[in-house]
């Protein structure tokens, strides 16, 4: 009996270790999805947002074009071959859908939760891709549409000191590599307003400048005041400990609270009990400079 529960057991474990072997590589997983989903993404920074994400963000170059889709990746065996990509949905969605269908049974071990982790960051980022790529265009649409140096300013500041952006204390662009990156963004997206970028981000900067100083001074003025208050405290300790004032008061309230006969006349234990009880005091004034 002994025998057959170890053999069961050995076996429990084996299949166990079997299991726990299966584990998802997500660099495979990845390769995979992107044999179906971003093709020729090496010049197209929007494909995968094309391919597998949504049709509003237009469709690949290279199916503008004609020209047949090269893989990504096409000599590692976790590939989606190219006969295989021909029934690929062309449908964003479906397409999506398919390709995790096929990448499952590709790459052992991986659930829909790995390629949700994995890969819909990625087409989020190919999304913000092909938002500026349209973006772009809009630009290149409205050029000869100038604006005024006022309404150009308007714009420019309302996008930096949105909470996305910079905010309106400029927290997020205290550095100037994060203050250009974000007026980068919000120049392109102020359609017209090239005549006037270099002037208006000369003017934010200063603005930007002058907040954070400011802040820093409300931070310096209450960092004084919590100094200040801390200093009259100690001086009020340390003038109590100078005359035993503070230990003297503690004697008289613990004697008017918890002696019976208040420490009068006549019982002076009640007198030394406080005064113990209020050994404190003592004690702590000696470690007080």
């Amino acid at each position: 009996m002994k025998t057959q529960i170890l053999f069961f057991l050995s076996a429990a474990l084996l299949c166990t270790n079997a299991h726990a072997v299966a584990k998802c590589s997500r660099a495979n997983l990845t390769r995979c999805l992107d044999s179906a989903c971003a093709i020729n993404v090496s010049t197209n920074p929007a494909a995968r947002c094309q391919y597998c994400g949504t049709s509003s963000a237009g469709t690949p170059p290279s199916e503008k074009k004609g020209i047949k889709a090269v893989s990504v990746g096409t000599s590692t065996k976790y590939n989606i071959s190219d006969k295989e990509l021909k029934s690929a949905p062309t449908d964003p969605g479906e397409r999506y859908a398919w390709a995790t269908k096929q990448c499952i049974k590709k790459v052992s071990g991986c659930t829909i939760d790995d390629i949700t982790d994995t890969y819909d960051k990625l087409i989020e980022q190919s999304c913000k891709a092909a938002g500026v790529s349209a973006k772009m265009e809009k630009t290149l649409d409205q050029v000869s549409k100038k604006k005024t140096k006022t309404s150009c300013q308007s714009e420019i500041t309302a996008c930096m000191i949105a909470d996305r952006n910079c905010t309106a204390d400029y927290r997020k662009c205290s550095t100037d590599a994060d203050f250009d990156r974000v007026f980068a963004s919000c120049s392109v997206e102020a359609a017209g307003c090239n005549d006037y970028v270099s002037e208006i981000r000369k003017s934010l900067a200063g603005a930007r400048d002058d907040t954070i100083k400011n802040t820093d001074n409300v931070l310096n003025q209450i960092i004084a005041a919590y100094k200040t208050a801390r200093e009259k405290k100690l001086s009020s300790i340390k003038s109590g400990c100078a005359d035993n004032t503070d230990r003297d008061t503690c004697v008289e309230t613990v004697c008017a609270r918890n002696m019976p006969n208040k420490c009068g006349d006549g019982y002076e234990s009640e007198k030394a009990a406080a005064i113990g009880l209020c050994k404190f005091y003592d004690t702590a004034c000696a470690t007080i400079d």
